[in-house]
C-alpha cells in the first residue's frame, strides 16, 4: 500500500451530505458511481458519469481528497492524482 499523502491529514470526520449526487438529480442525469469529499461531505458523481460532479467540486473548492461511497474501499487525492 502506498504511503498516504499529506492531504489525508487535512480530512475531517464528516458525514455524507446527501445519499446521491444532488447536481445529477437536478439535471436528471444518470449516475455511474458516487464519491464523497472528505473535507465537507459533498457527494458527487464519478468521472465515468456524465456530470463528473465530484471532480467539479474539487475544481471549485480545492478540497483535495474523496473516497468511494458507499464502499469506502479507496481514497483519491486530486493533487497527487493517486489512489490510496
Amino acid at each position: 500500500m502506498a504511503k498516504e499523502c499529506e492531504h489525508f491529514s487535512q480530512e475531517k470526520k464528516v458525514s455524507q451530505n446527501t445519499e446521491s449526487c444532488e447536481e445529477c438529480e437536478k439535471e436528471h442525469l444518470p449516475v455511474v458511481a458516487l464519491r464523497m469529499c472528505l473535507t465537507c461531505g459533498h457527494v458527487g458523481c464519478c468521472d465515468s458519469s456524465i456530470g463528473k460532479h465530484a471532480t467539479k467540486h474539487f475544481e471549485e473548492t480545492g478540497h483535495p481528497v474523496m473516497r468511494a461511497v458507499p464502499e469506502n474501499i479507496w481514497k483519491w487525492c486530486y493533487i497527487h492524482e493517486k489512489y490510496y
